[in-house]
């Protein structure tokens, strides 16, 4: 699927719950989220029915997402019938990894490929506060589980936020000297109500970050990419180390002429731009008992609404009309 802009849409981001085991304080605000209902949310059989019908257009790759997808009932079963789909040839994770020691061996029997875990600070007191009362250990026993069952690579996702995390940038990087890991450091986005970073910290662009950690390693960019998984973030090996580091710059240096996605949301909203707020309704057509030439054609519709840039660079006032991250999906 082409856009107006010649981008080629291949990529979709599918949030299954806005339910989450953890209240992060970049994703919801102080004071909470009103969440969905079981009937507002999309069912998994309808979930498989949109993702097989965008793979007939062009669809090669799916991330499942929420709020937290292993909290969702069923969530092993749903991933295998997703792999079952022709065609199909990439399913990934995103998760905050508290569940992760439990389910990672069943989640890479069913077809998950690679696994993202999100992961803002090494220091148990911090990341505690930052998620407000989030279990660092289980995260790190999730991770140590992941790679014994044989995910790689393992990516940690790590939101860079000045005044939190920036003083942990070592901490993480030697993460990816002394594992296989992939560290990635992302720029912090204000998206929707976020009032709730107040005590925590702010935006720092990721280019002070790579300042501070060439003062201490050799850093090599990677170059021939095409046959990786790196979407828009820009990685280097590690003199001497076992893994890779990366950063990803939405804020900064934005990656939107090579966008290739669309977010699917957990109430069935097809999303054309993480930082806009035009959707197309799915649900609705579902739940009317649209055939598949009309779904196909509601795909397009969202194609073709999809902007030449994010909306990042607008006024607080504007992000602050956006859905937050977790009704999203992340």
């Amino acid at each position: 699927m082409l856009d107006k802009f010649n981008r080629e849409i291949n990529y979709l981001r599918v949030s299954i719950t806005d339910r989450c085991n953890l209240h992060c304080r970049y994703c919801r605000p102080k004071e909470g989220i009103s969440l969905q209902g079981h009937d507002d949310i999309l069912r998994y059989e309808e979930i498989i029915r949109i993702v097989s019908v965008a793979v007939k257009m062009g669809l090669v790759k799916v991330r499942v997402t929420g709020g937290e997808p292993l909290v969702r009932r069923g969530f092993v079963n749903f991933i295998a019938e997703l792999k079952n789909i022709d065609g199909l040839q990439d399913i990934s994770l995103t998760t905050n990894g508290i569940l992760l020691e439990e389910f990672a061996q069943g989640i890479i029997d069913a077809g998950i490929s690679r696994i993202n875990i999100s992961l803002d600070s090494l220091n148990k007191d911090k990341y505690s506060h930052i998620t407000n009362g989030g279990d660092l250990d289980a995260v790190l026993r999730g991770i140590a589980r992941a790679e014994e069952v044989g995910f790689s690579p393992i990516k940690i996702n790590t939101v860079a936020i000045k005044g939190f995390n920036d003083d942990e940038a070592l901490d993480f990087v030697r993460l990816a000297v002394d594992k296989p890991f992939q560290v990635r450091f992302i720029e912090l986005m204000r998206v929707g109500q976020q009032t709730n970073l107040d005590d925590v910290g702010d935006y720092m662009p990721t280019s002070q970050l790579i300042d501070r950690i060439k003062k201490k390693y050799e850093l090599e960019p990677i170059k021939n990419k095409k046959k990786r998984s790196d979407g828009p973030a820009r990685i280097f090996k590690i003199k001497g180390g076992r893994g890779e580091i990366g950063f990803i710059n939405p804020v900064s240096d934005h990656f939107c002429s090579t966008c290739n996605r669309l977010r699917l949301t957990s109430d069935g909203k097809l999303r054309v731009c993480l930082l806009n707020e035009k959707e197309v309704d799915l649900k609705k057509a579902l739940r009317e008992n649209c055939n598949d030439a009309e779904l196909e054609k509601l795909f397009w519709d969202a194609v073709l609404l999809k902007p030449k840039q994010h909306d990042l660079i607008c006024t607080e006032n504007t992000l602050k009309k956006c859905r937050n991250m977790s009704a999203i999906g992340g």
